[in-house]
């Protein structure tokens, strides 16, 4: 543990962010994971919804800097390619 009083509270804010940054994360996971169930179950509606929603998760994500913008990217343009190739 850090010894300088800023140092402490930089420790505690670097703790707090931390935790916020891995709800936000784990949420983002949680909504592909929605849009590849669908997916998976082969029900279109549901995955292009799911999708809508996960899109605007991702986005929120990345504007946060959580992950980057080039991820966010390459996430939702394969998920949407999957939902396309559904029959």
């Amino acid at each position: 543990m850090a010894n300088i009083k800023s140092a402490q509270k930089r420790a505690r804010q670097s703790e707090i962010r931390r935790e916020h940054n891995a709800s936000l994360r784990s949420r983002m996971r949680t909504a592909v994971k929605r849009v590849r169930k669908a997916i998976a179950d082969g029900d279109k509606s549901a995955a292009q919804n799911a999708l809508r929603a996960a899109g605007s998760v991702l986005d929120s994500t990345a504007g946060k800097g959580i992950v980057h913008k080039n991820m966010v990217a390459r996430n939702k343009s394969r998920l949407a390619a999957a939902i396309k190739a559904m029959a």
